[in-house]
């Protein structure tokens, strides 16, 4: 088959960082490509080498067999690459139309490129199956909209080889498999399909081929049909993986966390969380489960001290909390830790160097010197959790937006889950993170558990929330409709129960 594109030889240094080294890579015209490895392989280096972002320190890129220099995002988008990143590039209060028609007005006066460009995406949200209302605010679409969004944006400017960076990092089940058939039919249109995911599942139901990297290099190229997760998590982390976890029964203790009538609202005084009540005790995993939006997340930010409470009662370690005094400092000096969902915004801050953002909400601790910081002593702590949680590079000095995905989230475990919390609430612990990451992850959530320490998980990976979860609830429209425990249940049981359907698969 003809080559939709080649890498020869490509390496890229950044000083003395060899993150992109001797890459050999094929990718056939027509097909859908995983690319696979831990974070910091150098997966995304090599993206952004194919969409302009870097060059190429040495080696060559051949689209359609040509060899071409990319320099640039606007010589990847002349060349007929198109980029959809894990962090949508949308501005969120222009509609769709406007955040398409950015850089091709067509001219000083908007008005006639506007109305081409209606017509234009008219046409090819018809054709493609992406229909999106023209008109709608991106502030006001759900992440699979935005998705399809950016993915018709990529298209209308004449993209046949199509990367995709996590492209279900943050989708529901449903909308995953909606993008699958997308992609799908866009394969068969003849679009080349490159596509970064963390998820194994997703590579072996999706993909044609998939090569592997680890460490920078190019470790091994596979016919997606000839292979196995086994065999690819294997070549990824130079190991075997465990895949299937088979913990320990549950001793659960006393109750450390009663809640009680659990009533939130959002800012436009929707009733999100609706009269929720369970208890958690020592030693047990509580896992929620839902579909995006049906108030699993809010709990979590509402025990955390995060947003207001408006009726309810929470009982913490045998004391009545004060709801009107709830916030994350008083929280975390009670005992309760929190792993938020989205670690960009609540859980790091990106300009920071790491060994600063590792002591986020902390850093009134006697050993980081009170009213000046040591930031020695900060800098050292990290260094010793770097060692302990394997996160790469061992550099406390290196700026938080510089680590991958993976590593920073290991660097908000390791500050909440290293002051011995008596409740660690967890939300996403394994987003974009590798399979070799989520296996220690999960193992250290297990070890906690072992330990006595209570845990309340929020997870859109209905494996990951059965694998952990001595119990889970299941929420629906902001309530509780059903409590399963893991080994009572399975994907499908739980799909139901998510979407409001109380019955028992047969």
């Amino acid at each position: 088959m003809q080559s939709a594109i080649e890498c020869v030889g490509v390496h890229k240094y950044f000083g003395p960082v060899h993150a992109n080294c001797d890459i050999h890579l094929n990718v056939a015209a027509g097909s859908i490509h995983g690319i696979v490895g831990e974070n910091g392989a150098g997966k995304s280096t090599l993206m952004s080498i194919l969409y302009g972002y870097y060059e190429a320190s040495a080696g060559t890129l051949r689209i359609k067999g040509q060899a071409v220099k990319i320099a640039s995002p606007a010589d990847a988008i002349r060349l007929g690459i198109g980029m959809v990143h894990q962090h949508f590039m949308l501005i969120e209060t222009f509609s769709v139309l406007e955040n398409i028609l950015l850089g091709s007005e067509g001219g000083p006066l908007l008005a006639p490129g506007r109305t081409a460009m209606r017509a234009k995406l008219t046409e090819f949200a018809d054709r493609y199956g992406l229909a999106v209302d023209p008109d709608a605010r991106i502030a006001d679409l759900g992440v699979g909209m935005r998705q399809r969004v950016e993915i018709l944006k990529a298209l209308m400017r004449g993209a046949n080889i199509l990367i995709l960076d996590e492209p279900t990092a943050v989708l529901t089940p449903d909308e995953a498999d909606s993008l699958f058939i997308m992609l799908r039919r866009l394969r068969d249109e003849g679009k080349t399909i490159l596509m970064i995911t963390h998820k194994l599942r997703e590579i072996i139901e999706l993909t044609d081929h998939v090569s592997v990297m680890r460490r920078g290099r190019m470790v091994g190229h596979f016919t997606t049909a000839q292979t196995n997760m086994d065999e690819l998590a294997k070549a990824m982390v130079g190991r075997p993986i465990a895949l299937d976890r088979h913990k320990p029964p549950c001793k659960a203790g006393r109750v450390i966390l009663d809640v009680r009538d659990l009533v939130v609202r959002n800012a436009q005084g929707k009733t999100c969380v609706d009269h929720v009540s369970f208890q958690l005790r020592e030693g047990e995993i509580i896992g929620l489960a839902g579909v995006a939006g049906n108030g699993q997340s809010e709990v979590l930010q509402a025990l955390a001290g995060m947003c207001d409470i408006e009726t309810g009662t929470i009982n913490l370690d045998g004391q009545e909390l004060d709801l009107n005094h709830m916030d994350p400092r008083r929280m975390r000096a009670k005992g309760l830790m929190h792993v938020p969902e989205d670690r960009h915004h609540h859980g790091l801050v990106m300009n920071f160097d790491a060994y600063e953002s590792a002591i986020l909400g902390f850093h009134r601790d006697a050993m980081y010197g009170r009213g000046l910081l040591d930031r020695s002593a900060m800098r050292s702590a990290l260094a010793q959790d770097m060692e302990a949680y394997d996160i790469r590079p061992r550099n406390p000095q290196l700026r938080t937006r510089n680590f991958s995905g993976g590593n920073q989230q290991k660097i908000v475990l390791s500050r909440e889950i290293e002051r011995e919390p008596k409740v660690l609430l967890i939300g996403q612990p394994t987003r974009g993170v590798d399979v070799g990451a989520i296996e220690f992850i999960h193992n250290r959530l297990l070890h906690l558990r072992e330990e006595g320490k209570a845990i309340l998980l929020v997870s859109v990976e209905l494996d990951e929330i059965i694998a952990l979860s001595d119990r889970i609830l299941v929420m629906c429209d902001g309530r509780i409709i059903g409590e399963r425990t893991g080994l009572q249940t399975d994907i499908q049981d739980l799909g139901l129960l998510m979407g409001g359907v109380n019955e028992r698969v047969a």
